[in-house]
């Protein structure tokens, strides 16, 4: 069954300068929200393949409404993350099915590969409720560059029947990043790592 969708949104954030330098190019992180009933607001279910498959439709969803914000190609997105917020009426595992068993292979289509995991978070919270999604490398999970967040938050959502579920994408790292590790220019990619 498709998510039931209430709203969507999408925020770009830019930064154009930091601690009084200029940015150039400028950062860009895009997050896409979707709000959805909980199919199991307010009582148990054992099997939780229906928010399964609401997470594969979201990870193409709100990735490719990522990548379009940010008017790049799939490959030219460098960061990715994912969080969800549940209504109160609903319970952690819902956002650990939504979020880990299928949202991540159509999010890595549409950001042109995704070898690293996808960070991510998940808390129960009402409406106004913020999160900070997690941002990591989406093809090497040590270049520390990228270890970043991205903060969203809906005023009227989640309400207790529904789950909030935001992706976030970059098209770089930090602003000035000088804290060593790996670098872009160093990476491999392939196994998720290095």
């Amino acid at each position: 069954m498709p998510a039931n969708i209430r709203k969507t949104s999408v925020i770009v954030e830019e930064t154009r300068q930091d601690i009084g330098r200029a940015v150039n190019p400028p950062t860009r992180k895009a997050a896409a929200l979707a709000v959805i009933e909980n199919p199991f607001a307010g009582r148990y279910e054992e099997d939780l393949t229906e928010l399964m498959d609401i997470g594969a439709e979201l990870g193409e969803l709100l990735g490719r409404m990522c990548v379009e914000a940010l008017g790049i190609k799939p490959e030219e997105a460098e960061g990715y993350g994912k969080a969800a917020i549940i209504g109160e009426n609903g319970e952690w595992e819902h956002a650990a099915a939504i979020l880990h068993p299928k949202l991540g292979a159509p999010l890595r289509k549409e950001v042109g590969k995704g070898a690293a995991l996808v960070p991510s978070v998940k808390k129960l919270g009402g409406p106004g409720t913020a999160i900070d999604i997690p941002l990591g490398h989406k093809d090497a999970a040590y270049v520390r560059s990228h270890f970043d967040g991205m903060e969203v938050r809906l005023a009227d959502a989640p309400r207790a029947n529904e789950i909030l579920v935001a992706i976030s994408v970059t098209d770089s790292g930090r602003p000035f990043p000088r804290v060593g590790g790996l670098t872009t220019d160093e990476m491999i990619g392939e196994n998720g790592l290095k």
